[in-house]
């Protein structure tokens, strides 16, 4: 009986991780070039993962960063002549599943290193023109979208508890107002019908804690 309570609290007992991000963000939309990996700003992420086996865990992780969009930039000849360009500071809020090609284990002496693949849903805060002042200039106010976080990265042990990564993610957002793109007020209507994207790639460290699963290599 004592030996099924031990057994029960290891595999009940998880491995945490806890880290940072920090890469380059890009935007795709109405306004600016329309490259998907062209980062043009940096932006941050803090992260946490709660890892259910070796090779699924599930991670929550916030972001803070500005997309930017300039015609300049862009291949197109009418964005170009057109001029417009945009800042727009986005806090986004995610939670979703990590997937590892190969069983990952900081604990174990073998499965130390894996690429693996990531599905999220997210919460974007963004900034939206909210009315005309008298002096034809905006006030602007926060609003909150959808987005889609999926992507792909390689991580692998650095030292003792410490992990290293690389990451490339896609977000398929359910607006079309991250460029302040909007058909109430004349100087926003680009006249794009397509919601925006954003791209996030960069680099993590996070920092493994807590008991080993019934999973873990023990030796």
């Amino acid at each position: 009986m004592l030996l099924f309570i031990c057994v029960s609290s290891n595999c009940l007992s998880q491995i945490n991780e806890i880290g940072f991000f920090i890469g380059g963000v890009n935007y795709v939309g109405d306004v600016g070039t329309t490259n998907y990996i062209r980062p043009n700003n940096t932006g941050g992420t803090i992260l946490y993962k709660y890892n259910l086996n070796p090779r699924i865990a599930i991670r929550g992780n916030f972001s803070y960063f500005n997309l930017l969009g300039n015609d300049a930039d862009s291949e197109n000849k009418i964005r170009q002549q057109r001029g417009e360009s945009f800042k727009n500071s986005i806090n986004e809020f995610a939670v979703g599943i990590e997937y590892n090609f190969y069983k990952y284990d900081l604990s174990s002496r073998d499965h130390i290193s894996t690429p693996y693949i990531l599905l999220q849903m997210a919460a974007v805060d963004y900034e939206t023109p909210r009315l005309q002042n008298p002096d034809s200039s905006y006030k602007f106010t926060r609003n909150t979208s959808v987005s889609i976080p999926f992507g792909i990265g390689f991580k692998t042990k650095v030292y003792g508890k410490i992990a290293f990564a690389i990451e490339t993610t896609f977000r398929y957002t359910f607006t079309d107002e991250l460029d302040y793109s909007t058909n109430r007020f004349s100087d926003f209507d680009y006249a794009g019908t397509s919601n925006d994207w954003y791209m996030f790639s960069g680099i993590s460290l996070v920092y493994t804690f807590g008991r080993p699963a019934c999973f873990a290599d023990q030796r």
